[in-house]
């Protein structure tokens, strides 16, 4: 089966600040499909500068008979039109949508767009190996989808537990030579799922869960080096959420970089109640510059509202941490 997996031309303001953002999700369930025997396209139009057009005119020319689109809130209707224009060129194909607005609206999608067949709810490794080989979409998780005219929505995909189990992302098959900032060529990385926050205004529990789960640390740095070595990355992003949930398993990952001799440069996200001094030191030992943090506020009210669950006093003392460390 021929398959291709889409991220809709829409801008970012990620992208116009620095020209490049992260490798698009269907990077993550190419490999997948590539288990299955098909064969993979991605189409990363963010990093490629496409419009609609350029989309249509890889689509007229891949002729897919399996598409996933990926989309934000933010570009939903962009991924509407995605999903319209490969109907329009191949009537037959199963038009399949997934990410954060698929996640927390599904039927509101599948009302809105008739070009779309199938909505994933959540994580979409397992759901995705499952929908294209079984034809009983009643016996899939995790997905809303049409059936007589009817929107049916299944029962939740339980989350998956093992992230080593997980193949690393399909590099191979992004234009990886575009993923550059200031000249530099980066990449980025996810190496753990779901949060135990309860933030209001973050789509990371509905679409990842509650539950934190996270590669070993020797799964991250065989991720590494597979970049540095195959890919010529010395820059890294790691995207999690909060790099530093577990300190015992930053400061491992930390370790093994040192002792490794990968000499990479990095970035991760922190929350300020899980970063003191001496992580902050470790973290700048490994090859660490920056680290995002996500204050919110400077208001304890405003910040007590958004159940951030975090104080005035933890992120100076954060902030000071990391500081200190050269960070």
């Amino acid at each position: 089966m021929r398959s291709v997996l889409i991220s809709p031309p829409a801008g970012s303001a990620i992208e116009s600040r620095f020209g490049s953002v992260g490798i698009p999700a269907g990077a993550y369930l190419a490999p997948i499909l590539e288990d299955e025997g098909h064969k993979v396209k991605i189409i990363d139009s963010s990093t490629m500068g496409y419009n609609l057009e350029d989309v249509k005119q890889e689509l007229k020319e891949f002729s897919p008979e399996f598409v996933g689109i990926s989309s934000l809130t933010t570009s939903i209707y962009q991924a509407y039109g995605v999903a319209k224009a490969a109907k329009e060129l191949e009537p037959d194909c199963t038009t399949v949508i997934g990410g954060a607005h698929a996640t927390s609206a599904a039927e509101e999608v599948l009302g809105e767009c008739p070009h779309i067949d199938i909505a994933v709810r959540g994580e979409g490794e397992e759901t995705l190996r499952e929908l294209v080989s079984s034809k009983n979409l009643s016996s899939i998780k995790g997905i809303t989808y049409r059936e007589d005219g009817e929107i049916v929505e299944n029962e939740d995909r339980k989350i998956i537990r093992d992230l080593d189990l997980l193949p690393f992302p399909a590099y191979h098959l992004l234009p990886m030579e575009k993923y550059k900032v200031g000249g530099i060529k980066y990449a980025t990385m996810m190496t753990s799922r779901g949060c135990p926050f309860d933030c209001i205004f973050c789509s990371s529990s509905e679409i990842c869960g509650k539950t934190w789960r996270a590669k070993s640390p020797e799964r991250v740095l065989d991720q590494i080096r597979l970049l540095k070595e195959e890919y010529g990355r010395r820059e890294i992003e790691f995207l999690d959420d909060t790099f530093t949930l577990d300190n015992e398993r930053a400061r491992k990952i930390c370790d093994l970089l040192i002792e490794g001799g990968l000499d990479v440069s990095w970035s991760c996200s922190s929350r300020v109640d899980t970063i003191d001094n001496s992580l902050a030191e470790k973290l700048k030992e490994a090859g660490c510059h920056t680290v995002y943090m996500g204050i919110e506020s400077g208001v304890q009210k405003i910040l007590d509202k958004l159940k951030k669950g975090i104080t005035l006093e933890q992120v100076k003392k954060a902030v000071r941490s990391v500081k200190e460390a050269g960070l």
